[in-house]
């Protein structure tokens, strides 16, 4: 049961900002290659003789605050940090490997899989589910032998999610997708193409729910003309994530995933054991997990989208309005 890759995520997510916010510049990342001293975000200065952390961030919105909040926490903890902007996990898992990066925020089924897939082929068996602590488990498994190790999840998840309008939802008595199967109601699904073959996707919504899809709308995962397609009636259902930031903006609701279906995406710390293994930065970034929900996710990724604020900004007001920092 695969989730869509995070460069489709960070592909849909950056039409999803032109829509809502355009002409704005988007912000840019230290390069990889730059030198290690260049220091982003309103972590840097916080040294105090602990050492230096590189924090790494994706290409995509949610990546970039979360790489901020690391940054933040852990540069309030005393350590002098940077973070290094790399546009996919193809790139930056290898730099963590090495020692370039030190710490970045993942998601546990996701890496799971690209893991499993890069050591054992694309042919690989699943190793991730939809319960969190035996995904954890494999992810463990894999990263130890590279290296790595796994943090403990939090609350927060971004995962496949399904999504319908509020008055499709209130007219049908709708909350989950088991009522969605329960109705009989003949549904099309603005999604990728994929989503045609995909487990996790219309294959799953039949087999898991009983929901009679009719077709699939090649739309994208989460774009402006996916959500406007089912806000207009074409469509009833849109393939889209937990943290999408948009919907209000197309009076569309998610449905609960009630029975499973997807993997457990958790939002967790994964650190190069020897570089940042120690305790004190597993403390500081475990406060933040253990507060972090998907709501903050979404409120976050909001204001970055839509409200216009930097990442280090909605960062740096979200830890102080936790305590998780000192003002």
């Amino acid at each position: 049961m695969y989730k869509y890759r995070r460069g489709t995520r960070a592909a849909s997510a950056a039409v999803a900002v032109l829509a809502l916010t355009a002409g704005l510049a988007a912000c840019g990342g230290d390069s990889l290659e730059g030198d290690d001293s260049g220091e982003k975000g309103s972590g840097k200065g916080g040294g105090s003789g602990k050492g230096t952390i590189v924090v790494g961030s994706a290409g995509f919105t949610e990546s970039k605050v979360m790489a901020e909040l690391y940054s933040q926490i852990l540069a309030d903890a005393g350590y002098k940090t940077s973070i290094k902007t790399v546009e996919n996990r193809e790139l930056y898992e290898p730099s963590l490997e090495k020692g370039q990066i030190d710490v970045v925020p993942e998601y546990a089924a996701t890496l799971a899989e690209f893991l499993n897939t890069e050591k054992n082929g694309p042919d690989a068996k699943p190793v991730a589910s939809s319960d969190v602590d035996d995904t954890v488990a494999a992810l463990e498994k894999l990263a130890e032998p590279l290296g790595l190790k796994v943090l403990p999840p939090g609350k927060a998840v971004d995962q496949n999610a399904f999504a319908v309008t509020k008055k499709y939802a209130e007219k049908n008595d709708l909350k989950t997708l088991s009522d969605l199967g329960k109705t009989d109601l003949k549904v099309k699904v603005a999604a990728g193409d994929e989503c045609e073959v995909r487990p996790f996707c219309a294959p799953g919504l039949k087999k898991t729910y009983g929901i009679d899809v009719t077709g699939i709308d090649p739309k994208g995962v989460g774009t402006p003309q996916a959500k406007q397609a089912v806000k207009d009636g074409t469509d009833q259902l849109v393939l889209t994530t937990t943290t999408d930031a948009t919907l209000e903006n197309f009076d569309l609701v998610l449905l609960d995933d009630d029975k499973k279906l997807q993997n457990a995406d958790n939002i967790l710390p994964v650190v190069n054991a020897k570089d940042a293994g120690d305790k004190e930065i597993a403390a500081a970034l475990g406060k933040l997990t253990e507060t972090l929900t998907t709501d903050d996710l979404v409120q976050l990724n909001r204001k970055v989208d839509a409200e216009r604020v930097k990442e280090a900004d909605a960062a740096k007001e979200y830890l102080e309005s936790k305590g998780l920092t000192g003002k």
